[in-house]
């Protein structure tokens, strides 16, 4: 492990990830964002739990904020370099039991890295997650493969329209700031790069992982949103291998840490047992 973690180099993943640290509390509270974003989007959420928690925010390797250099697309093909990477920026951060928030795609890394090492987790929030997004036989995903197939050509063909059409459904609410800092986060992408994570999570296939997750979890979804179905979150519940609780939020929209942070504020306070 000390070998994949040294391909960062000498001032190691937490340097190259731009990981901050918030706060002095003696349990670790990792939040982890999803596609098209960075550490930012937590940015309503991060004071209030800094008087709680030691609170840890990075950016993914595909983030605009993040040496390009890093970023393989062999390598992050799949989920599992990524949550290689989440091991080893907990390791040199010296967090274990920590709580973790992982936003869209970054709920099944922190499910993936919950496998591969167990100890570095008390407590996993998926928030928006999801283990596939594709229908299939039994299931829901939300998409088509036709429509993710015409997602992946419109990327490619001109990626400031796409984005420009994108975010909009996925922020699925009427809140020009949130569509103006997902839109900022998503168009600064190198438009190569994003087009190789988008086809890494919308083709993604992690179902059969679900059972393996023995952690206690909560699931937190919208209950409108244009890239998880609700029902999504239900599935989940029935297949994770811990004790799972559903949160729905009487809201629309893939980001409700952007668009509706109160109520998802009075779910988290709930599920970490604050008071205040």
């Amino acid at each position: 492990m000390d070998t994949i973690c040294r391909s960062y180099g000498r001032e190691g993943i937490a340097k190259a990830l731009n990981a901050h640290v918030y706060g002095n509390g003696t349990q670790a509270l990792v939040l982890a964002h999803g596609f098209g974003s960075d550490q930012t989007e937590w940015h309503y959420l991060v004071p209030y739990f800094a008087y709680f928690f030691k609170v840890v925010v990075f950016d993914l390797v595909f983030s605009a904020n993040v040496n390009p250099k890093f970023y393989d697309p062999n390598k992050y093909s799949n989920f599992n370099e990524y949550a290689q990477d989440l091991v080893c920026l907990l390791d040199q951060l010296n967090v274990n039991n920590s709580i973790y928030m992982g936003h869209s795609m970054s709920a099944m890394i922190g499910c993936l890295a919950a496998t591969k090492r167990p100890e570095l987790f008390h407590h996993l929030i998926l928030l928006s997650g999801s283990p596939r997004y594709l229908n299939t036989a039994g299931y829901n995903g939300g998409f088509e493969r036709w429509e993710v197939d015409e997602i992946f050509k419109e990327m490619g063909e001109n990626f400031t329209s796409w984005v420009q059409s994108f975010v909009p459904s996925a922020i699925g609410v009427n809140s020009t700031s949130a569509i103006s800092e997902f839109g900022h986060s998503l168009g600064r992408m190198n438009p190569k790069i994003a087009l190789s994570v988008a086809k890494t999570v919308f083709l993604s296939d992690l179902r059969t992982l679900l059972p393996q997750v023995l952690h206690p979890s909560t699931i937190i979804q919208s209950e409108k949103d244009r890239i998880v179905p609700e029902s999504v979150a239900f599935y989940m519940k029935s297949k994770l291998g811990g004790h799972a609780n559903v949160n729905i939020l009487k809201t629309q929209g893939h980001l409700p840490q952007l668009t509706a942070y109160p109520l998802l504020l009075e779910v988290l306070k709930s599920v970490l047992h604050i008071n205040k």
